[in-house]
């Protein structure tokens, strides 16, 4: 019986849809690059058919915001010019509960990548 009952529940739990990562809203980023460099940026995104728009405020200024959502996993970037230099921004997310998410980055100056890690929380 309790393997039948171990079976049904098996079962179940793959008709269950994985969790779907909705992240439109405003979240605060706190990035930490291995050069040492920190940043506080505020993103304020818009989901939609597995596509992330949105808006980029930090250290390079406002800087619109593209990327895509595929279950838990975001793949997003900014790209802007600042004092004359090209600066790309290329971050990819975990979502670790619907408020909360966590990831790596790399920021690209003229070329010259410095890689990061950083969290996230939603604004409520």
């Amino acid at each position: 019986m309790r393997l039948l009952t171990c079976f049904v529940l098996f079962a179940i739990s793959l008709c269950i849809p994985a969790f779907a990562a909705d992240l439109s809203g405003t979240w605060t980023f706190s990035v930490d690059l291995e050069n040492g460099q920190h940043g506080d940026p505020i993103f304020v995104f818009k989901q939609a058919n597995g596509k992330l728009t949105g808006t980029y405020n930090g250290p390079f200024g406002e800087q619109q915001v593209t990327g895509t959502v595929q279950g838990e996993t975001a793949r997003f970037e900014v790209s802007g010019a600042t004092d004359g230099a090209k600066v790309t921004l290329s971050y990819t997310a975990k979502l670790d509960g619907p408020d909360k998410m966590t990831g790596t980055m790399t920021r690209n100056i003229n070329g010259d990548p410095t890689p990061g890690k950083w969290t996230a929380v939603r604004k409520k």
